[in-house]
């Protein structure tokens, strides 16, 4: 939608998302380096981590991959994957271990059936969509003057920012789930290794709320820009 540029008050809904933004991503990339720098005492890598947490926590179905990318790890709940990038696959750190704990957090999630996650996947293919077609029925509504037709747009829309703050719990679970898994299994000790996971989680939790921040922001955006449009005609 590179049109919404030239209106001031799309950039003025965005800016405080903008701002959010950079400054999350800077003190994500800030606690990842920091940490990725401290060896972790097991001395494992992220790979080794992952391995040894998905026997304890008894997922023998799960694989751990390597991937290309930086923090492009993920859990894929349709192959059973745990994708790690190369960072965090090869390093033997405090960041590469909270990460790969973390992902494994959410395979925990998958094998008991976690109903917010299933919800979150759920919603995917719909969120998709919605975030395409929305806006453009809002855009056709406001042009053919036919505000129902723009409300739906604003409706569909609103899924991603539904999507966004269904997200949350989630990844806040995750990283719960991977800190007990780290202490119970003695791949961290100590209040600075402890303390070294809970950085780098906490960072990494900041984006999501970000995410939703910039998803709701936007929605606003549509509502005001719809009522707005409806005023004017009245």
């Amino acid at each position: 939608m590179p049109f919404l540029f030239l209106d001031p008050t799309y950039m003025l809904f965005m800016a405080p998302a903008l701002i959010l933004m950079l400054i999350t991503q800077f003190y994500v990339n800030r606690a990842y380096s920091k940490w990725s720098k401290v060896p972790a005492r097991a001395r494992m890598t992220g790979a080794q981590a992952a391995d040894r947490l998905i026997r304890a926590g008894g997922l023998y179905g799960v694989r751990v991959e390597q991937i290309q990318g930086n923090l492009t790890d993920h859990y894929d709940p349709r192959d059973k994957v745990l994708r790690l990038s190369s960072g965090v696959y090869q390093g033997a750190s405090i960041a590469s271990i909270a990460v790969a704990a973390h992902e494994l957090g959410h395979a925990m999630q998958d094998n008991e059936g976690y109903f917010p996650l299933k919800l979150r996947a759920a919603m995917v293919p719909a969120v998709n969509v919605g975030s395409y077609l929305g806006w453009i029925l809002i855009i056709l509504g406001l042009v053919l003057g036919m505000t129902q037709l723009a409300w739906l747009g604003v409706l569909i829309f609103s899924g991603g920012a539904i999507f966004a703050l269904a997200t949350i719990p989630v990844e806040i679970n995750a990283s719960s789930r991977a800190k007990r898994l780290l202490v119970d299994s003695g791949l961290i000790g100590g209040t600075d290794e402890e303390s070294g996971v809970n950085n780098v989680l906490n960072a990494a939790a900041l984006t999501y709320i970000a995410a939703l921040v910039t998803a709701v922001l936007q929605l606003l955006y549509w509502v005001t820009l719809v009522g707005g449009g409806r005023r004017r005609r009245v």
